[in-house]
Protein backbone atom coordinates (compact mmCIF):
# COMPACT_ATOMS: atom_id res chain seq x y z
CA UNK A 1 0.00 0.00 0.00
CA UNK A 2 1.23 3.53 -0.72
CA UNK A 3 0.22 6.28 0.63
CA UNK A 4 1.42 10.11 -0.68
CA UNK A 5 0.85 13.49 0.62
CA UNK A 6 1.59 16.13 -1.68
CA UNK A 7 1.96 20.11 -0.73
CA UNK A 8 4.81 22.45 -1.20
CA UNK A 9 5.39 24.24 2.13
CA UNK A 10 8.25 26.32 0.53
CA UNK A 11 5.58 28.50 -1.39
CA UNK A 12 3.07 28.64 1.28
CA UNK A 13 2.44 32.06 2.34
CA UNK A 14 3.77 33.26 6.10
CA UNK A 15 2.33 36.81 5.69
CA UNK A 16 -0.66 38.35 7.86
CA UNK A 17 -3.09 36.13 6.91
CA UNK A 18 -1.18 33.54 8.53
CA UNK A 19 -0.47 35.12 11.40
CA UNK A 20 -4.47 36.08 12.20
CA UNK A 21 -5.01 32.61 12.00
CA UNK A 22 -5.74 30.76 15.26
CA UNK A 23 -7.81 27.99 14.70
CA UNK A 24 -9.33 25.54 11.78
CA UNK A 25 -12.18 26.59 9.52
CA UNK A 26 -15.20 24.21 8.95
CA UNK A 27 -13.90 24.20 5.05
CA UNK A 28 -10.41 22.85 5.79
CA UNK A 29 -11.72 19.32 7.21
CA UNK A 30 -12.68 16.55 4.96
CA UNK A 31 -16.28 16.45 5.96
CA UNK A 32 -17.21 13.52 4.25
CA UNK A 33 -14.47 11.78 6.01
CA UNK A 34 -16.12 12.30 9.30
CA UNK A 35 -19.21 10.72 8.88
CA UNK A 36 -19.51 7.53 11.25
CA UNK A 37 -18.02 4.28 10.34
CA UNK A 38 -18.69 0.58 11.18
CA UNK A 39 -16.24 -0.93 12.65
CA UNK A 40 -14.65 -3.90 11.18
CA UNK A 41 -14.48 -7.36 12.23
CA UNK A 42 -10.20 -6.70 13.23
CA UNK A 43 -10.92 -2.93 14.96
CA UNK A 44 -13.43 -5.18 17.19
CA UNK A 45 -12.50 -8.54 18.16
CA UNK A 46 -8.66 -8.29 16.81
CA UNK A 47 -7.22 -4.78 17.06
CA UNK A 48 -6.47 -5.56 20.80
CA UNK A 49 -5.68 -8.64 21.58
CA UNK A 50 -2.69 -8.22 19.12
CA UNK A 51 -1.78 -5.23 21.00
CA UNK A 52 -2.23 -6.86 23.98
CA UNK A 53 -0.12 -10.01 23.37
CA UNK A 54 2.56 -7.96 21.06
CA UNK A 55 2.98 -5.47 23.93
CA UNK A 56 3.75 -7.99 26.86
CA UNK A 57 6.32 -9.99 24.46
CA UNK A 58 7.98 -6.15 23.79
CA UNK A 59 8.08 -5.95 27.79
CA UNK A 60 9.63 -8.70 27.94
CA UNK A 61 11.96 -8.55 25.60
CA UNK A 62 13.40 -4.66 26.32
CA UNK A 63 12.43 -4.77 29.77
CA UNK A 64 16.66 -4.59 30.41
CA UNK A 65 16.85 -1.79 27.69
CA UNK A 66 14.40 0.20 29.63
CA UNK A 67 16.21 -0.21 32.36
CA UNK A 68 19.48 0.92 31.05
CA UNK A 69 17.86 3.67 29.63
CA UNK A 70 16.24 4.49 32.49
CA UNK A 71 20.03 4.19 34.34
CA UNK A 72 21.24 6.66 31.77
CA UNK A 73 18.72 8.93 32.53
CA UNK A 74 19.34 9.09 35.97
CA UNK A 75 23.35 10.11 35.63
CA UNK A 76 22.72 11.93 33.13
CA UNK A 77 19.68 14.49 34.06
CA UNK A 78 18.90 13.06 37.06
CA UNK A 79 14.41 12.58 38.86
CA UNK A 80 12.18 12.41 37.20
CA UNK A 81 13.05 9.67 34.83
CA UNK A 82 9.37 9.22 33.23
CA UNK A 83 7.18 12.23 31.90
CA UNK A 84 3.87 11.89 32.63
CA UNK A 85 1.69 14.05 30.53
CA UNK A 86 -2.40 14.45 30.38
CA UNK A 87 -3.65 13.31 26.51
CA UNK A 88 -7.11 12.25 25.75
CA UNK A 89 -8.20 8.68 24.69
CA UNK A 90 -11.67 10.49 23.74
CA UNK A 91 -13.75 13.81 24.56
CA UNK A 92 -13.86 13.28 28.26
CA UNK A 93 -11.92 10.74 28.77
CA UNK A 94 -8.31 11.60 29.72
CA UNK A 95 -5.45 9.78 30.56
CA UNK A 96 -1.61 9.75 31.60
CA UNK A 97 0.43 9.27 28.36
CA UNK A 98 4.08 7.69 29.79
CA UNK A 99 7.73 8.53 28.20
CA UNK A 100 10.94 8.84 29.34
CA UNK A 101 12.20 12.16 30.16
CA UNK A 102 13.57 14.25 27.42
CA UNK A 103 13.79 17.86 28.42
CA UNK A 104 14.74 20.21 31.23
CA UNK A 105 10.98 19.94 33.35
CA UNK A 106 9.20 23.50 33.26
CA UNK A 107 5.88 23.25 35.24
CA UNK A 108 3.63 25.58 32.71
CA UNK A 109 4.86 23.72 29.22
CA UNK A 110 2.13 23.28 26.93
CA UNK A 111 1.19 23.29 23.19
CA UNK A 112 3.07 21.65 20.33
CA UNK A 113 6.77 21.74 20.28
CA UNK A 114 8.53 24.10 18.53
CA UNK A 115 12.22 25.59 17.65
CA UNK A 116 11.64 27.97 21.62
CA UNK A 117 11.54 24.65 23.03
CA UNK A 118 14.79 23.16 21.34
CA UNK A 119 16.84 24.65 24.15
CA UNK A 120 15.37 22.46 27.16
CA UNK A 121 15.64 19.12 24.90
CA UNK A 122 18.91 17.37 26.89
CA UNK A 123 21.51 15.90 24.65
CA UNK A 124 20.42 12.39 25.83
CA UNK A 125 16.68 13.06 25.33
CA UNK A 126 17.81 14.11 21.57
CA UNK A 127 18.88 10.81 20.75
CA UNK A 128 16.33 8.93 22.37
CA UNK A 129 13.46 11.34 20.58
CA UNK A 130 15.31 10.69 17.44
CA UNK A 131 15.57 6.68 17.84
CA UNK A 132 12.47 6.85 19.68
CA UNK A 133 13.65 4.96 22.95
CA UNK A 134 11.60 7.73 24.66
CA UNK A 135 8.28 5.99 24.37
CA UNK A 136 9.27 2.84 24.98
CA UNK A 137 7.06 3.59 28.55
CA UNK A 138 4.19 3.44 26.41
CA UNK A 139 3.95 0.09 26.20
CA UNK A 140 2.62 0.33 29.70
CA UNK A 141 -0.25 2.66 27.89
CA UNK A 142 -1.02 -0.20 25.52
CA UNK A 143 -1.44 -2.95 28.66
CA UNK A 144 -3.77 -0.68 30.63
CA UNK A 145 -5.79 0.15 27.12
CA UNK A 146 -5.27 3.42 27.03
CA UNK A 147 -3.44 3.57 23.48
CA UNK A 148 -2.51 0.94 20.92
CA UNK A 149 0.21 0.95 18.66
CA UNK A 150 -1.30 2.17 15.36
CA UNK A 151 -3.32 4.95 15.51
CA UNK A 152 -4.30 8.49 15.80
CA UNK A 153 -1.38 10.47 17.97
CA UNK A 154 -3.42 11.03 21.53
CA UNK A 155 -3.80 15.03 21.56
CA UNK A 156 -3.35 17.37 24.07
CA UNK A 157 -6.82 18.54 26.19
CA UNK A 158 -7.08 21.38 24.87
CA UNK A 159 -7.06 20.27 21.67
CA UNK A 160 -10.00 18.34 22.65
CA UNK A 161 -11.61 21.05 24.06
CA UNK A 162 -11.27 23.17 20.45
CA UNK A 163 -12.59 20.81 18.50
CA UNK A 164 -15.04 18.12 20.33
CA UNK A 165 -16.70 17.00 17.63
CA UNK A 166 -14.33 16.70 15.48
CA UNK A 167 -11.98 14.63 17.44
CA UNK A 168 -14.94 12.27 18.43
CA UNK A 169 -14.64 11.36 14.90
CA UNK A 170 -10.71 10.93 15.05
CA UNK A 171 -11.02 9.08 18.15
CA UNK A 172 -13.27 6.60 17.29
CA UNK A 173 -9.71 4.59 16.80
CA UNK A 174 -7.53 4.47 20.14
CA UNK A 175 -4.52 6.37 19.80
CA UNK A 176 -1.22 5.10 19.32
CA UNK A 177 2.48 5.27 19.50
CA UNK A 178 2.44 5.62 15.76
CA UNK A 179 -0.11 6.17 13.59
CA UNK A 180 -0.08 7.05 9.60
CA UNK A 181 -0.03 10.94 10.28
CA UNK A 182 2.83 10.66 12.42
CA UNK A 183 4.77 8.22 9.64
CA UNK A 184 3.77 10.17 6.47
CA UNK A 185 4.06 14.19 8.10
CA UNK A 186 6.06 14.45 10.87
CA UNK A 187 9.03 15.72 8.07
CA UNK A 188 6.46 18.24 7.23
CA UNK A 189 5.78 19.18 10.41
CA UNK A 190 9.55 20.07 12.10
CA UNK A 191 10.10 21.72 9.35
CA UNK A 192 7.13 24.29 10.14
CA UNK A 193 7.72 24.41 13.50
CA UNK A 194 11.33 24.63 13.22
CA UNK A 195 10.97 27.88 12.27
CA UNK A 196 8.53 29.34 15.31
CA UNK A 197 10.80 31.05 17.37
CA UNK A 198 7.80 31.93 20.27
CA UNK A 199 5.02 29.64 21.86
CA UNK A 200 2.26 32.11 19.86
CA UNK A 201 3.89 31.44 16.65
CA UNK A 202 4.36 27.70 17.08
CA UNK A 203 0.59 28.19 18.63
CA UNK A 204 -0.33 30.11 15.07
CA UNK A 205 1.31 27.75 13.17
CA UNK A 206 0.02 24.12 14.14
CA UNK A 207 -3.68 24.97 14.02
CA UNK A 208 -3.36 26.59 10.92
CA UNK A 209 -0.67 24.94 9.11
CA UNK A 210 -0.45 21.49 11.04
CA UNK A 211 -3.46 20.35 12.56
CA UNK A 212 -5.99 20.10 9.60
CA UNK A 213 -3.30 18.22 7.72
CA UNK A 214 -2.91 15.89 10.35
CA UNK A 215 -6.56 15.40 11.00
CA UNK A 216 -7.76 14.56 7.54
CA UNK A 217 -4.70 11.70 7.56
CA UNK A 218 -6.47 10.57 10.64
CA UNK A 219 -9.80 10.61 9.07
CA UNK A 220 -8.50 8.80 6.07
CA UNK A 221 -6.83 5.74 8.58
CA UNK A 222 -10.18 5.41 10.86
CA UNK A 223 -12.09 4.86 7.26
CA UNK A 224 -9.01 2.36 6.12
CA UNK A 225 -7.90 0.49 8.98
CA UNK A 226 -6.38 -2.87 8.45
CA UNK A 227 -4.14 -5.44 10.02
CA UNK A 228 -2.17 -5.24 6.65
CA UNK A 229 -1.76 -1.28 6.97
CA UNK A 230 -1.32 -1.39 10.57
CA UNK A 231 1.66 -4.02 10.17
CA UNK A 232 3.33 -1.69 7.12
CA UNK A 233 2.77 2.00 9.38
CA UNK A 234 5.05 -0.42 12.54
CA UNK A 235 7.58 -1.50 9.74
CA UNK A 236 7.77 1.53 7.90
CA UNK A 237 7.83 3.29 11.72
CA UNK A 238 10.99 0.89 12.74
CA UNK A 239 12.87 1.29 9.27
CA UNK A 240 12.40 5.50 10.05
CA UNK A 241 14.65 4.89 13.22
CA UNK A 242 17.35 3.24 11.65
CA UNK A 243 20.13 5.84 10.29
CA UNK A 244 20.75 5.38 6.40
CA UNK A 245 17.10 3.96 5.79
CA UNK A 246 15.18 7.32 7.81
CA UNK A 247 15.62 9.34 4.30
CA UNK A 248 12.32 9.58 1.83
CA UNK A 249 12.54 7.72 -1.57
CA UNK A 250 12.66 9.90 -4.31
CA UNK A 251 9.98 10.26 -6.64
CA UNK A 252 10.75 9.40 -10.26
CA UNK A 253 11.14 12.00 -12.20
CA UNK A 254 11.43 14.36 -9.26
CA UNK A 255 14.50 15.98 -10.20
CA UNK A 256 12.85 17.00 -13.41
CA UNK A 257 10.12 18.62 -12.01
CA UNK A 258 11.54 21.99 -10.43
CA UNK A 259 8.97 24.38 -9.60
CA UNK A 260 9.81 28.09 -10.02
CA UNK A 261 9.85 30.34 -6.86
CA UNK A 262 6.90 33.05 -7.22
CA UNK A 263 8.24 36.66 -7.87
CA UNK A 264 5.76 37.31 -5.00
CA UNK A 265 7.00 35.02 -2.82
CA UNK A 266 8.22 36.70 0.79
CA UNK A 267 11.96 36.31 0.89
CA UNK A 268 12.69 33.82 3.62
CA UNK A 269 15.14 34.14 6.53
CA UNK A 270 17.92 32.02 7.72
Amino acid sequence: MSVTLHQNWDYVDHGPALASRTALSKPEIWHLHSAPVKDSFYRRHCKRAVDLVLAVVLLAVLLLPMALVALCLLIAQGRPLIYSGERMRAPGRPFRQYKFRTMVRDDDDGGATGAHKHWRITPLGRFLRRTRLDELPQLFNIIAGDMSFVGPRPPLPEYVERFPALYASVLQIKPGVTGLATLIYHRHEDRILANCSTAAETDRAYYARCLPTKLRIELVYRRVASPWLDFWIMWRTFLAVIPGLDRPRKRRGARAIRQPVPATAPERSR
